[in-house]
């Protein structure tokens, strides 16, 4: 009896160990390729911060919009102006005005971007930080909120162009 008993254990405990066994060598190898969802055909989404439909924006527009957190978003001129860029560049819809939405509770923001032949900023209610490039250096503009800043050709000693590379908004 004492040795049916332990025959059964002793097979009891080996066919716990082959399924542990089974079970974590079919696990470590479906893990990598398997997300929260437990659906191994969707993959991982990786959040990038690239602009949006930017292919399609330089296009027509003329300007690159890059990078942002959401929070500053290129709009129509006619709908809102929190942030205005005026640029020389007369062919675009808005004839030199490149107009930007403001967005979020907390009212803050950054865009990086590239919008050429800039003359001035002007900020709606928002603090606005801009970077300008020009002549090979990087200069930080602050607007007021509700003013206009006179950057690029208007301010630069050489009369060289600026170019707008990145927004920032601080409530």
């Amino acid at each position: 009896m004492r040795s049916t008993l332990r025959g059964t254990i002793v097979a009891a405990v080996g066919g716990a160990a082959s399924v542990v066994l089974a079970i974590g060598s079919t696990t470590s190898a479906a893990a990598p390729s398997v997300n929260p969802t437990g659906d191994p055909s969707l993959s991982y989404a990786v959040e990038g911060f690239e602009y949006p439909n930017a292919a399609k924006i330089l296009k027509e527009r003329g300007i690159a919009l890059r990078k942002g957190d959401g929070h500053i978003l290129l709009s129509d001129c006619s709908v809102t102006q929190d942030i205005v860029v005026n640029t020389n560049n007369l062919d675009n819809v808005d004839r030199g005005k490149y107009c930007f939405k403001v967005t979020g509770t907390g009212k803050t923001g950054q865009l990086t971007l590239e919008i050429p032949k800039v003359i001035s900023i002007t900020a709606g209610n928002y603090l606005v930080q801009a970077s300008l490039t020009s002549d090979g250096r990087t200069t930080e503009v602050g607007v007021p909120k509700y003013d206009t800043t006179v950057v690029g050709q208007g301010v630069n000693p050489t009369g060289s162009p600026a170019v707008v590379v990145k927004l920032r908004v601080k409530g």
